[in-house]
């Protein structure tokens, strides 16, 4: 029992900091506004679904459809006996929207980028990574038999020196987030492109959070900074802003997903997407493709906010992405205006260490295509008033 009571001992001390997570209940479906048990209707200024998606009803009936047709799940892998011809079909779209020539599917990002790294590098080779890439990207790493290397954030001067000083590597790698999800910043992929090229570097973008969000037909990061078609593959989600449910993916040359599918662990010893799943996210795709209205609307919300909390006197990161972080530095204040904005209908998580560095805590606001300008205003107003009580609004 030595075990319960250290576990013990350390809850109770994160408890009294102030920093001990606690899960809110949801009584309804994902959206712009939310059911919360105990506190009402809510602002819901805290969540992956970009394009409000989530709870669209093309995509809820797409899913009913695959649990009539398809059934529940499929009790497999995919290699048994778990692949119907959906599957094979999201992932030709996948490739389709992405410009790559296949698609591997997993049960989420996190397996895509968990049996990506330890597939494919060995001994002899080397991956290079963002010190601020998602914890998925640096668990996968942790599991590859290979050299490893982190370079600063978006800092091509000492991304090159580790190319340099690696040079004798079989197989170099170089893996970013195309968003980088505490920061809202972008990778600079035309850099990155080049110094892949100039290096031989195989280079890797998680775009969970761009795809769907960002490029005029929202094709991700890559699209938004005119490198599409130029990165070598991609891991991303159907859990964020292509429909908000569950399911990742890798795309990228035909011989690596191949190969994925022959040794990939997290692929090979999984479960199959269930089929509500995939035509859901075929639904999604398909709202996207069709016209980008909701693209556009998710811009021009994002610009708003941006543009009216600041100008109300609270510095949020620069960016054009809809997550806009407003640095609160310590991570127990960051929890307690989170819990003073829920009191006040409005939704916004506060994030510390360790999900972000010592210091730098924060409140995330994510902007939806599904929130009004009514929405935006009162979540706002809120947020300057909490803000301001806790001192950390910028002087005006």
């Amino acid at each position: 029992m030595s075990l319960m009571s250290t576990l013990t001992a350390e809850l109770d001390q994160m408890s009294a900091a102030g920093t001990l997570k606690r899960e809110m209940r949801m009584t309804s479906a994902q959206g712009a506004l939310v059911q919360i048990e105990g506190k009402g209707e809510v602002i819901m200024l805290t969540s992956n679904n970009y394009l409000g998606l989530a709870n669209h009803p093309a995509i809820v009936a797409a899913a009913e459809r695959g649990e009539r047709d398809y059934g529940y799940g499929l009790a497999s892998v995919r290699f048994i006996c778990g692949t119907q011809n959906i599957h094979k079909e999201l992932e030709s779209r996948l490739s389709n929207f992405f410009g790559t020539e296949d698609t591997i599917l997993y049960g989420s990002c996190w397996n895509a980028n968990e049996g990506l790294f330890q597939t494919v590098l060995t001994e002899d080779d080397i991956v290079i990574s963002d010190e601020l890439n998602h914890a998925s990207i640096i668990d996968g790493v942790r599991l590859a038999k290979c050299r490893k290397a982190r370079y600063r954030n978006r800092d091509m001067t000492d991304l090159q020196r580790l190319l340099v000083e690696n040079a004798s590597a079989r197989n170099k790698m170089i893996v970013t987030d195309g968003v980088f999800s505490m920061e809202g910043s972008l990778a600079p992929l035309p850099e990155l492109v080049a110094l892949a090229r100039e290096h031989d570097a195989f280079l890797v973008v998680d775009d969970s959070h761009g795809s769907g969000v960002l490029g005029a037909t929202g094709r991700g990061t890559a699209e938004e900074t005119g490198t599409w078609g130029q990165i070598g593959a991609y891991t991303s989600t159907l859990g964020k802003a292509l429909g908000g449910s569950h399911g990742g993916f890798t795309t990228g040359p035909k011989s690596l997903v191949e190969y994925l599918r022959q040794k990939s662990r997290p692929y090979l010893f999984s479960n199959t997407l269930p089929p509500a799943v995939v035509l859901g996210s075929i639904a999604a795709l398909d709202l996207v493709e069709r016209d980008d209205v909701l693209i556009r609307r998710l811009r021009d919300n994002t610009r708003y906010f941006r543009k009216k909390i600041s100008s109300m006197g609270v510095t949020v990161r620069e960016g054009i992405h809809p997550i806009v972080p407003i640095i609160v530095g310590d991570t127990a204040k960051a929890i307690s205006m989170s819990k003073e904005l829920l009191d006040r209908g409005v939704c916004v998580s506060g994030f510390g260490f360790p999900v972000v560095p010592q210091g730098q805590a924060r409140l995330r606001c994510q902007i939806s295509a599904a929130h009004t300008r009514e929405q935006l205003d009162r979540a706002i107003t809120a947020i300057v008033e909490v803000a301001e009580r806790n001192g950390v609004r910028a002087a005006s």
